[in-house]
């Protein structure tokens, strides 16, 4: 650790003198500010910067425009430190940590591991200006997919949309209004929209479909069905969705998510994941006859076989059999019923299973996990919703593989 320390100090000298080989970056007595006006030097202004060796002093000229009564340092706008103390290559590492991690613990990590003194918050806001960043550059991306200008250079045989939603706590002001299931009635957390793109093309030696590797993409945020939508649906495009063999959309019974479906992916094969429908078989057995008893399970499982047979008929008629003796009992029947009846083309089993489809949301549900709860969910943690989807939007584009390419694209800039 000694020597590392050393040898960060020793490269933080060259580096130093290095940034400062331009003695300043004096462009002239008088420069444009960018605003149309004519800014004027006035003098050179020291600043301090962190950057992944050590910190470092760099010598920059100073101008000022008189008409926009403000500052102008082309210096900064070149290093890509305007406004900012932390070099590109800090600020890439806060990014790194603040999307897997609390931002304290990312403040830990960078100090432990790479020897970067910062504070918790500079991590928070860091992170949080990025995910923005990202999702100024995702928007656009969206812009180009709708309009038809983003064309994929490669089919794809079998796209899969899958998509789910799950509750992040947030700050008291972001729920005004908004209706709880606990005992105040007000709610405490907001609904993040998450959605992932993945492909198929081959199956294993018992036929079961195997998911591309590192096909899977995500995309998310705290906003209304009908904006996810499009997010979704740009996804989709940017994967190719124009040029896939099979299109198919797995949900766990949402009316939203099906809306969705036919709006955007209009004609893909829906399919209700296979868990779900299970635990609503499950949970109405346990209702009837008792948690855990015998009876429920036999009637559990045989109607399971029927569901895993593609006969949904058969588990309806089984389930107005049923001779309820409370009234909430009578309530799950028909609740039970009517989600099956809703979803009853959506549970052809057999059928997807004969096309060697996969049956179960898996994949967008345990990114629900890792993006949302891993990193959103924490004890204590309360978000605003800026905050929330500018942290989703780095934590998606991590996931999806596209880190260095948001780097590659920002540096190009």
């Amino acid at each position: 650790m000694a020597v590392r320390s050393s040898t960060h100090q020793a490269g933080g000298v060259v580096l130093e003198k290095l940034v400062n080989l331009d003695g300043g970056g004096y462009r002239g007595p008088r420069i444009d500010c960018g605003q149309g006006h004519l800014a004027e030097f006035v003098d050179y202004r020291s600043k301090s910067v962190i950057t992944v060796l050590t910190p470092i002093q760099i010598r920059r000229a100073y101008y000022h425009c008189s008409a926009c009564e403000r500052g102008v340092i082309p210096k900064d706008k070149e290093l890509d430190i305007v406004k900012t103390s932390c070099s590109p290559g800090v600020r890439r590492l806060m990014g790194h940590v603040g999307g897997k991690e609390a931002f304290e613990e990312g403040r830990q990590d960078l100090e432990e591991l790479a020897g970067i003194l910062v504070k918790t918050k500079q991590v928070e806001r860091v992170s949080e200006r990025l995910g923005e960043q990202i999702e100024v550059a995702a928007a656009a991306e969206r812009e180009c997919a709708l309009g038809g200008k983003l064309l994929p250079f490669a089919s794809v045989p079998t796209m899969y949309i899958a998509i789910d939603g799950t509750g992040v706590p947030v700050v008291p002001r972001e729920t005004v209004g908004r209706a709880g299931k606990d005992e105040t009635g007000r709610a405490k957390t907001r609904e993040v929209k998450l959605g992932c793109v993945f492909t198929q093309t081959s199956v294993d030696s018992k036929g079961r479909p195997l998911r591309d590797e590192e096909s899977t993409t995500y995309v998310g945020a705290i906003e209304t069905a009908d904006d996810f939508g499009k997010r979704i649906y740009a996804e989709a495009v940017r994967r190719g969705l124009h040029r896939a063999g099979r299109v198919v959309v797995l949900g766990d019974g949402a009316a939203w998510i099906w809306n969705l479906a036919v709006e955007h992916f209009y004609g893909a094969v829906e399919v209700l994941d296979l868990y779900h429908a299970r635990s609503y078989i499950r949970h109405l057995a346990n209702a009837v006859y008792g948690t855990g008893t015998k009876k429920a399970t036999a009637w559990t499982q045989r109607r399971l076989d029927k569901l895993d047979d593609g006969n949904v008929d058969a588990v309806l008629r089984s389930m107005r059999r049923l001779r309820p003796t409370t009234l909430e009992t009578k309530e799950e029947i028909r609740k039970t019923i009517g989600y099956l009846k809703a979803n009853k083309q959506r549970m052809l089993y057999a059928d997807f299973r004969k096309q060697e489809l996969f049956v179960g949301s898996g994949v967008v549900e345990a990114g629900c996990k890792t993006i949302a709860g891993r990193r959103l969910k924490q004890s204590g943690m309360r978000w605003t919703i800026r905050g929330a989807n500018a942290i989703i939007a780095l934590r998606c584009c991590q996931l999806s593989g596209r880190w260095e390419e948001f780097w590659d694209a920002r540096s190009a800039v």
